[in-house]
């Protein structure tokens, strides 16, 4: 396997418009893993808008066509303002642009309002729970770079679970297999990635999904001081009609802290 780190340091001291090297173990079928696509878009963003730039407040993806064949990227800087700046970001593919993101960076500013209220469910430990796929090869070629388990300890697709809830709902931890991942927004974007989309859990037979559009806002807790890489997402397909999927979505860290809220269109075939 290729490490995720592997992956973004490509972007490191390379022109814009640079091709990039992608290894089959981030394949999702015909295509680049989308969590992947999109975490090369932030990073190449984050070049773009320079040393010294804000920290990364809000993005949004549009999956066009397949990240397949040789890749580059190309960036554009839509505005640089005294407190935040706009950039583009295309992933394009042998067939055309794959992904675009614009992408939000913003300075923190001094404000009388301190409110949260997007508690974390409760859930068993990650230790607790059996892993998603239970054998090698199992799912999409990219879920070995990752960890993912049923934070309720059942696995998503088992008569078990059927039986017990069959409203379309995901609960799973996750987290990198690659240490030096790290908390960066590109690495918190892959891993919000990883589950399938909860509409799966409507499915009478397997069919195709894929995500349409994506969008999210990260938010921007210190670190942990003792972070086992651990983070709890929610994936709730909210209405399912015509052949696409409208989900939220929500990534909390081990200590119940919200940092990626987001929204997904899923085209669903089946």
């Amino acid at each position: 396997m290729t490490p995720f780190t592997t992956l973004m340091a490509q972007l490191a001291d390379k022109p814009d418009g640079s091709s990039l090297t992608v290894t089959d173990d981030w394949a999702q079928g015909r295509t680049l893993f989308g969590g992947i696509s999109a975490a090369f878009c932030v990073k190449a963003g984050e070049r773009a808008a320079g040393d010294g730039a804000p920290p990364l407040r809000s993005a949004q993806f549009a999956f066009i066509g397949p990240a397949s064949g040789p890749l580059r990227l190309s960036t554009e800087v839509l505005r640089r303002g005294k407190s935040t700046v706009f950039v583009q970001a295309d992933l394009h593919g042998e067939a055309g642009i794959a992904t675009r993101a614009l992408l939000t960076f913003g300075a923190a500013r001094a404000s009388v309002i301190d409110d949260e209220e997007l508690a974390a469910p409760a859930t068993l430990a990650p230790e607790d729970c059996p892993p998603l796929h239970g054998k090698p090869g199992q799912g999409p070629g990219f879920v070995a770079n990752f960890e993912i388990r049923p934070a309720d300890g059942v696995a998503i697709f088992s008569r078990e679970a059927r039986e017990a809830d069959n409203r379309p709902d995901l609960l799973l931890w996750a987290r990198h297999r690659d240490p030096a991942a790290g908390m960066g927004p590109a690495a918190l974007i892959a891993l919000s990635d990883t589950p399938p989309p909860a509409a799966v859990r409507l499915m009478k037979v397997s069919a195709p999904v894929s995500t349409m559009t994506w969008m999210i806002d990260i938010l921007d807790p210190p670190p942990l001081a003792d972070d086992s890489g651990w983070r709890l997402l929610r994936s709730t397909a909210e209405v399912t009609r015509h052949g696409y999927s409208s989900q939220a979505m929500t990534l909390w860290d081990q200590a119940g802290r919200p940092l990626i809220i987001g929204r997904q269109n899923v085209a669903v075939f089946g």
